[in-house]
């Protein structure tokens, strides 16, 4: 059995996945753990903490194991790249929506994530409500992945922080800004998939065209608008296929 990771981004939590449930095919095990301070995992005493991530992901130990595939979106991606330090090298690692860093000159420039930081810290709630939007500008129907967005965060879908902690949640912007995984990229242990959704309103042009695997009417979040190509993408870099 195969096992496959999904790892999730800023601002929300693992339910975000729920909607490939059904497009997996058999001989695929699917996790898809909350990162600490989201869901209803507790935050880190000092969230921005690599190696206290790692060794909880450790203690944990289904949760980043060597022998699955970890599929990271956006600050996930991010994230599990800067967690290859950390821990064994799982069979292979999925990029999905990012790069080596999430700013680009092209896609996302710094000062644009600098002024999203500063209006976090003045309004935390509608700053998150904000980007949630923001994200999937490029899908084929905004208006209703934002509403399957919603259904899937509960309490609001996003309206309120839905129990996620703000501190982990200011920690993960910093993050953002400053995780360059270029290095680790260029000597990584494993397998490095990219892929991207050639609509990704957050990824610059160039990144979208060079990824290895591009999902077609699909932007930053393909698993809301594009979950059967997701799905059959991710399976099959994990070596499975539909039957």
């Amino acid at each position: 059995m195969t096992r496959l990771v999904l790892l999730s981004g800023w601002g929300c939590d693992a339910r975000l996945w729920q909607p490939l449930a059904e497009y997996w095919p058999e001989g695929l095990a699917i996790s898809a753990p909350d990162w600490p301070g989201y869901g209803v995992r507790p935050p880190l005493a000092e969230p921005g903490s690599l190696a206290e991530l790692a060794e909880l992901a450790d203690a944990m130990g289904n949760d980043l194991p060597a022998d699955a595939v970890w599929v990271g979106w956006s600050l996930g991606g991010l994230l599990a790249t800067a967690l290859l330090d950390h821990l064994p090298a799982p069979r292979a690692v999925v990029l999905l929506g990012v790069g080596e860093s999430f700013c680009h000159p092209a896609g996302i420039p710094e000062t644009q994530l600098s002024v999203f930081r500063q209006a976090f810290a003045r309004a935390p709630e509608a700053t998150h409500r904000h980007f949630l939007r923001w994200q999937l500008a490029g899908e084929p129907d905004p208006r209703s992945a934002h509403r399957q967005l919603r259904a899937l965060l509960g309490d609001g879908g996003g309206d309120r922080l839905s129990g996620t902690d703000p501190a982990t949640l200011a920690t993960g912007l910093d993050q953002l800004a400053e995780l360059d995984n270029g290095e680790r990229l260029a000597r990584a242990p494993c397998p490095v998939w990219r892929v991207a959704g050639v609509r990704d309103p957050l990824l610059a042009p160039a990144l979208r065209e060079s990824a290895d695997q591009r999902l077609i009417e699909a932007g930053h979040c393909p698993m809301l608008s594009q979950p059967a190509s997701l799905a059959a993408c991710l399976a099959g870099i994990a070596g499975v296929s539909a039957s």
